[in-house]
Formats: structure tokens, C-alpha cells, sequence
């Protein structure tokens, strides 16, 4: 993808949001690297679309990991940003998850219960089967494999809580590490940085007009792994 604002893939706006399908590698907000994040590539496409002078108000409401795709969604104004994040603080916003991965898991499907524990030094993660400490949070996630091809299995992951690479460690701890996660135990990284994980979609009731809203990306393509399963979303 080219960093430009007239190439983001906008997946849904109107005048209190705003999704976008993220590239892997990109930040969802500025860290040390000062690289440019996606908040601000949206930024500068609202501030272009809508001819708005000064500074552009806008609202990160959750991140995705950098090496993860797929759906971000920002807050245009306050009052949506605020009620936002109270829908994911109270568990209110529905996420599924694809993640491609070269061991096949057993079962083939399940609910996954870890107590997760964040270095935030070396920016890793650990899962438990009992908490080791008093900062381990309880973390749960339902799983289900959709498609296998060769060594090659599509699972869809519906988180139940939001830890730090909760995802990337439970299918760690359950044998199945994502595709080019070399941080939780794949051998190998992918050659542009990425690993096999794509948010497909969020569901939540509009903060504001009170509808249901669901969100739906693509995973990136044309990732050759990605395409093996092309047939579940074309």
C-alpha cells in the first residue's frame, strides 16, 4: 500500500465514525519509531475531503497490533468517542477475528480461559492457566476452524475480552502460533513483517443513531497465503 491519504480503504463514514482497513505494518497511533500512524493518514483525508481548516478532531477508540490487518474504527467527535468506549469497556462490540496458522488445532473448535500478563518493557505477553500475579487479567476467546488447505488452517477467533496480543498468545499456549509471529513461537517471519492475523469485523449499535452496525474487511491481498482462502469471502 502506498502511505497515502487518498488510498486509504474506507470501510464505513458518516458523520460520527469512520473505519478504515488497515494495512499489517502500519501504527494505528504514533509510538517511538515517529513513524506516520493511521490516525493521522485519516486526518489528512478528512481534512482534504471536507476542505476543514485548523486541526481535525479525531478519536482512537481501539488499536490493532502493528504486524495485524483489518478493521479500525475512529471516533469523529467527541460524543462518539466517549460512548464508543464505553461499548467496549463494557463488552458491547462483537469481534471476529481471522488467523491463518500451519498446525492444525484440536480441538477444532473451543473457548480458550488464560490469565494474560503484559512485559510492557519487552512489549511480550504471557498466558497462564492461573494467575501468577495480581496484574494477570482474565482472558477468553471462542475459536473455530472455517478452512484448511494443505499445512494451512483459517480460523476465526471471537474474542471475549481485550488483552495485549491476546490472540496471538492464547493460540500460542493452545500449539497454534499465527503464521509469521515469530514473537509467540512461529520459526520463520513473513518477508514483509506481517503475521496472519486480520480483525474481519466489528459489530456494535451506532453510538449515536442507536442501529446495528457491522464492519466488514477484506484480508489484504494479493497475500498469497490469504488468497488460499479467498473462497470465504468472494
Amino acid at each position: 500500500m502506498k502511505n497515502t491519504s487518498q488510498s486509504l480503504q474506507i470501510l464505513f463514514e458518516d458523520n460520527h465514525l469512520i473505519a478504515i482497513n488497515k494495512p499489517a505494518g502500519m501504527l494505528v497511533q504514533g509510538d517511538v519509531t515517529e513513524d506516520k500512524p493511521l490516525s493521522e493518514y485519516v486526518k489528512d483525508y478528512i481534512k482534504d475531503r471536507y476542505k476543514k481548516p485548523g486541526d481535525v478532531f479525531l478519536g482512537t477508540i481501539h488499536r490493532l497490533d502493528r504486524p495485524v490487518s483489518g478493521v479500525v474504527v475512529f471516533a469523529r467527535t467527541s460524543k462518539a468517542l466517549e460512548r464508543m468506549n464505553k461499548l467496549f469497556h463494557d463488552r458491547l462490540v462483537q469481534k471476529v477475528y481471522w488467523a491463518v496458522t500451519t498446525v492444525r488445532p484440536e480441538p477444532l473448535n473451543g473457548h480458550l480461559v488464560h490469565y494474560i500478563e503484559k512485559d510492557r518493557e519487552r512489549n511480550v505477553a504471557r498466558a497462564s492457566l492461573r494467575p501468577r500475579s495480581k496484574d494477570a487479567k482474565l482472558s477468553e476467546l471462542d475459536y473455530e476452524l472455517l478452512a484448511e488447505l494443505g499445512d494451512h488452517h483459517l480460523l476465526e477467533v471471537r474474542p471475549l475480552t481485550g488483552r495485549p496480543h491476546q490472540i496471538r498468545v492464547q493460540l500460542a499456549r493452545l500449539g497454534c502460533a499465527i503464521r509469521g509471529d515469530v514473537k509467540y513461537g512461529f520459526p520463520t517471519p513473513n518477508p514483509d513483517g506481517s503475521i496472519h492475523l486480520h480483525c474481519r469485523s466489528l459489530s456494535f449499535e451506532h453510538p449515536v443513531q442507536k442501529t446495528p452496525v457491522t464492519i466488514t474487511a477484506d484480508p489484504p491481498n494479493p497475500d498469497q497465503i490469504w488468497r488460499l482462502f479467498a473462497n470465504q469471502w468472494e
